[in-house]
This record gives C-alpha cells, structure tokens and sequence, in this order.
C-alpha cells in the first residue's frame, strides 16, 4: 500500500510546503539488499570503565568489513558515523551514567541518515545492588528517548547482555549485526535479551539460512509473503502453508522462491502430521516452524459471539499448540530438530489491546505468554523460541482501515510512517538465523517504536 501523504511531503513543491509549516516529512528508511554493506560509515564505539564489551563490538564491526571510531566525550568527526554502540554493561552507579551521556551526546549529534544507536547493558534482575539495578535500568529509558529524538530514519535498541554472553563473542554478533543493519529498519526502541549458547559459526551473512527447511503458515499473501521470500533469500528450503482458498496465490509465492507450497487448514486434527509429512519429504528434519497464520473477526467485545471468539483465538493460537505438539515429539518423522527454532508472530494489539478487537488482543497476548514459557521449556533441548510483534504494516487489510485511523496508525511512532511487510520478515529470518541462539523467550516488536502499548 502506497503512503502518498510521505510522497507528497518529500518531493518537489510538496516538500517544500512541508518545510515552510513545518509538517512531518516521514524519512525514507534504508532497507536491506543482497550485497549491501553493514553500515555506510563508521561505528563510532565506546563504553563505561572497563568497558569489557567493547572489544568484542569492534571486532564485530571490523568482521563485517566496517570502520570503527572512538566514541568519547571529546571526539570530533570528520565523517558522519553510520552508527553508535556503547557497552554500559560496566555502570553500577547513577553517577557513572554521566561518562554515557559525555560520549553518546556528541556521537548522536553527528549521527548520518538512517543511522543506529545500540546500548548494551547488564539486565538489572542479574544485579543484587539496588543502585546498579538503578544504573542499568536507566539505560532502557534513555534508548526509548534518544529513539525518539533521532530524525532522519534513525533507529534506537538496547541489548541486554546476560551473565557469561558478556564474554561470548558469537551470541552477541547476530542480534549486534541485525540492529546495525538496515534489516531492522522499523525496530526502535526495543530491548533484546542475549544469553550465552551453543552459538555454531556463521560461514555466510548473506545466506545464514542455507540448505535448511522452514515452514512459513500463512504464506500465501501479505507479511506471509514476505516473509517466504526473505527467507528463500537467505537460502532456507522453505514450505509454504496457507488454505485452500489460496491456493492459487500461495502457489504464485511457493513458484517464485522455488518453495513447496502445502494447502492446509492449519486448524484441522491433523495439521502437524501433515506439515510433518511434508518436511519428510524434502529433508531429514525441520529447522525452523514460523506460525504467521491469522486472522480477525472485530467486534466490540459486548457483541462478540461464540463463533467470532473462538475462530480467532482456535486460528491464532490454540492451532500453534496443537502444531507443536507434534512437530515437537522426537518420535515425528519431519519434526522439529533439537537445536531447532519455533517463531511466532504477535502483535502490538496483544500489548495495548484495540477497540473492537478483544479476541485478537487476546490470541496475540497468548501468543507471547506461549513463548515466555515455551523458552524455558524447550531450553534443554537448545530450541529457541520468540515471538514478532508487529504495529501498523502496509498490507491489504490496513488499506480497508478508514483514512483518518489509517493516518493516526501510520504517524504515531518515532519514524512517522507504516511499515513494510518485509521488515516483519526480516525479523523473524534473524530469529531463526543459527547466530541468534542466544536469543529465546523474546517478543520484540516491529513497530518503528510505536506509541501503542508503550
């Protein structure tokens, strides 16, 4: 769907008016494209103290093929940095908070277009002190108000770094790379938990996926598309699962990604088996199982029916468990490997709930409360499980939202504008990516840091 309130406002007189009366001009974001570098200019990279982290950053960066640059307070640029990290896992007093905005500050200010902003910190919880707890937890508040702040398609995230990933080098160069990158163009604002895990090398960035079979539901149309595609990109053999009423776009998308395309309602007695069956047939195992699938059926909640509430929480929700239940039996032939992923998608609707949409709000909740204890369930078995929240994307069902609400759904966030389906992509690829295992039980969302929920 075309945003053409952005196109009229940055271009030609429109752009012009815009700047005279001071509109919002929504930044055209930089999105990722195969061979595309990590970052179009230095990280300018810094920390408190010791700053144990910050060697580790710099060889992230430096892996990647990028530039690093001191971040400190009496840095001067001579080129725009494309991106700030600041290893803050150190700080255990309000004072030494001071040494972050010293450094940070004048980085911010020389930050180029579509540029990031990465805090990395200690998790409070981890913190017996209640001054450190203090210290770390004030990092969260100034991510949130610097993602605000930044103009240009700039991005603000925070990284938690739990107990031994401080010094494990491979758990944090995925979730580092992803919010470096423009893959996370529309994450801001968001913490991201990294444990330390059986994280294997990554031969290929590009390809991070290859030779491994993914299940995507709900693959026929809209962020389900997408998301087939960015994986295929990224070299999974990927199954596509929709309905038979899709039969016809499912199969378009399965043949343009050389996918297998499976029509099945993901809500008969028999889903998983299927899905298993089909993995069979093309490897020894599943890698990854994304539950895209959904639907709505709005109504206020004093009208809801039996029907509309229990075939959007039956959709949503209760099929994810029914699915996993098999794919997650080590007795399925074409089940989910140990070492596996399980990525579901949630939405913002789950966390500040939406008129006329109490069914929904509450299937996407669940699905969040299903990955938080599912995490923990599976962590022996080293598969990781997380969710994708996204806020308003660009789809065929938010062009039938009335203009005024479509506006409001589209400006009220840092970036000031929709997102796209492929950003949710994205997202999800770097949470199944065998990089990312130190990352499970996380809802990250996909909002361009929305006011919604927060």
């Amino acid at each position: 769907m075309t945003d053409k309130y952005a196109q009229l406002v940055n271009h030609g007189i429109g752009k012009k008016v815009a700047t005279q009366v001071g509109l919002p001009r929504p930044p055209r974001l930089r999105r990722y494209e195969p061979g595309q570098e990590l970052l179009e200019g230095p990280a300018a990279v810094g920390g408190i103290g010791q700053s144990p982290v910050t060697q580790t950053v710099a060889a992230v960066i430096k892996a990647s093929g990028g530039a690093v640059v001191d971040a400190a307070a009496d840095t001067t640029y001579a080129d725009k940095p494309a991106a700030v990290v600041f290893d803050a896992t150190a700080a255990r007093t309000l004072k030494e908070l001071e040494e972050l905005r010293a450094a940070v500050g004048p980085a911010v200010k020389a930050l180029g277009r579509c540029g990031r902003v990465i805090l990395i910190g200690t998790p409070p919880d981890e913190l017996a002190d209640a001054e450190a707890a203090a210290a770390q937890q004030a990092l969260e508040g100034i991510m949130r108000s610097i993602g605000k702040e930044l103009r240009a398609g700039g991005t603000a995230n925070l990284i938690w770094l739990q107990g031994e990933a401080r010094g494990d080098s491979a758990a944090l160069a995925a979730p580092l790379r992803f919010l470096l990158s423009s893959r996370s163009a529309y994450v801001s604002g968001q913490p991201v938990r990294v444990v330390a895990g059986d994280v294997p090398e990554v031969d290929d960035w590009q390809t991070p996926l290859k030779g491994e079979v993914a299940v995507i539901t709900g693959a026929a149309r809209g962020i389900g598309a997408d998301i087939a595609h960015v994986f295929a990109r990224a070299g999974a053999n990927v199954i596509a699962v929709d309905i038979p009423a899709a039969g016809d776009a499912l199969a378009k998308v399965a043949n343009g990604i050389g996918a297998v395309a499976l029509q099945l309602d993901i809500t008969s007695v028999d889903a998983g088996e299927r899905i298993a069956q089909a993995v069979a047939r093309v490897g020894d195992h599943l890698d990854v199982i994304v539950h895209n699938a959904g639907i709505t059926r709005d109504k206020l909640f004093v009208n809801t029916d039996a029907d509309r509430w229990g075939s959007v929480i039956d959709v949503n929700l209760a099929a994810q468990f029914r699915i996993n239940k098999v794919l997650l039996d080590p007795a399925t032939k074409g089940g989910l490997k140990d070492g596996g992923r399980i990525v579901a998608v949630a939405s913002t609707s789950g966390i500040g709930g939406n008129r006329g949409q109490a069914n929904y709000a509450a299937s996407k909740a669940g699905v969040m409360g299903m990955v938080r204890q599912l995490s923990k369930n599976l962590a022996d078995r080293h598969i990781t499980v997380n969710a994708v929240a996204p806020g308003f994307i660009e789809t065929e069902m938010t062009s039938k939202i009335p203009l005024a609400t479509r506006e409001v759904g589209r400006r009220i966030n840092s970036l000031l504008q929709g997102g796209q389906p492929v950003d949710v992509g994205e997202t999800i690829a770097f949470f199944a990516e065998p990089g990312s295992a130190g990352v499970t039980g996380q809802v990250l969302r996909v909002c361009g840091q929305s006011q919604l929920g927060a």
